[in-house]
């Protein structure tokens, strides 16, 4: 064991003299680094996991990438028909990274009871669909049966469940503006076997999920007719590097966007959580650094007649400082495994137990969403070690100022 190693392990051990100075600016120095990591923590976990919850939510309606008719609109509500025989569909055989391909079809119509009628979309799928995203939210009955020759079947959200006071097994009924149609408007009488809720209500107050046969119908389209393709990906990373493949590939008549084109608002909304994540992580180590900073001066000072001593006995600048160093070093570590103990504790206390809720119609979530990454934990942990570390070499140059004629007599 070198001998500044071992200075350093007396001083932290309590061994060497300890004035009613130190340690307080000590204790709140570490205090600093605690929090300061704690709350770095907490910002980055809830910052991903919003951008990672509204993504998800996103592209459980929409899919990662549409594929429709080049002279549709960039409308939800209607479609013009493209043929279902592709030679992408059912899978791109030429483009890696692809979880499913699946068909929709999408009618704007209204509900009508007795009192009162709501606007809605009706969006049409098919057996192909990817129901993980319904699933997931589904709070009452069951998926639709797409097995029955006519499928009347429909999810419907919670939402506008609670305000026309529907139920499960209710038949409602629906109005619709067909296309390619004597009559202006068709009307359909399709029944809830499913209620969802996924608390982002830009979808949830619209949207009822049904057989696209039913749009079909509605729409006077043959059976090799639907609105368009939605692509599920593997890696929301490579949303652009997918779409533009995917543009390449297909046919000179279709479009496909993906699901930031079409929704750049929401997206550029999640992006600023970033931004906040930053400047959060920039006061955060700057505070704990000043601290460090301000504790290892104290230490320096209250122990200048040992730093005579030993630069009288023949220890080098660089040697002292080092003892000084190690000892921050220490106390670094120590707020690092304390504030980690404290952030991650409250970040599975939300993840698990859904404590703090907030107001989906203000933040598309019912609860503050977390996304707890071992690469960013560990990246934090680090840099802040290093940067904490760094700052503290320029003010243990006052080390090389002390003088020991001087430092010694008052000993």
């Amino acid at each position: 064991m070198n001998f500044e190693l071992f200075i350093a392990k007396r001083i932290i051990a309590g061994k060497e003299h300890k004035s009613n100075i130190s340690s307080p600016i000590i204790k709140i120095a570490t205090i600093a680094i605690t929090l300061g990591i704690a709350i770095m923590l907490i910002s980055v976990a809830i910052a991903a996991g919003f951008q990672k919850k509204i993504s998800d939510k996103m592209t459980g309606f929409k899919g990662h990438i549409q594929i429709v008719n080049y002279d549709t609109n960039n409308s939800d509500i209607s479609t013009a028909p493209i043929s279902i025989k592709q030679d992408f569909y059912p899978e791109f055989k030429d483009i890696e990274g692809i979880k499913n391909v699946q068909v929709f079809a999408n009618v704007g119509g209204i509900i009508r009871t007795p009192t009162d009628f709501e606007a809605i979309i009706f969006k049409g799928i098919s057996s192909d669909y990817d129901f993980t995203f319904f699933k997931e939210y589904l709070t009452k009955g069951r998926l639709p049966n797409f097995n029955q020759n006519r499928n009347k079947e429909i999810l419907i959200s919670e939402s506008i469940a609670n305000r026309l006071h529907f139920k499960l097994n209710d038949t409602i009924q629906t109005i619709f503006s067909a296309e390619k149609s004597r009559l202006k408007h068709k009307m359909r009488k399709p029944i809830i076997v499913g209620i969802y809720n996924t608390g982002f209500e830009q979808f949830d107050k619209t949207m009822l999920i049904g057989d696209i046969r039913e749009v079909r119908k509605i729409n006077r389209w043959n059976d090799n007719q639907i609105g368009g393709f939605e692509v599920l990906i593997d890696d929301f990373d490579q949303l652009t590097q997918k779409g533009n493949e995917i543009y390449s590939t297909i046919g000179a008549t279709l479009n496909s966007t993906t699901i930031v084109e079409n929704y750049p608002l929401i997206f550029e909304w999640i992006k600023l959580f970033d931004n906040n994540v930053w400047f959060i992580i920039a006061i955060m180590i700057l505070i704990a650094g000043i601290n460090m900073i301000t504790a290892l001066l104290v230490l320096i000072l209250e122990r200048v007649q040992m730093v005579g001593i030993l630069k009288a006995l023949g220890s080098a600048n660089w040697s002292i400082r080092k003892i000084f160093l190690y000892n921050a070093s220490y106390l670094i570590l120590k707020g690092l495994f304390l504030g980690n103990l404290i952030g991650i504790t409250l970040l599975l206390i939300q993840k698990y137990f859904k404590v703090i809720s907030l107001n989906p119609e203000t933040y598309s979530v019912a609860t503050v969403p977390v996304d707890i990454s071992f690469l960013a934990i560990f990246l934090l942990n680090l840099g802040t070690l290093l940067l904490c570390f760094l700052m503290l070499i320029i003010p243990s140059y006052i080390i090389t100022k002390i003088q020991p004629s001087k430092s010694i007599k008052f000993a």
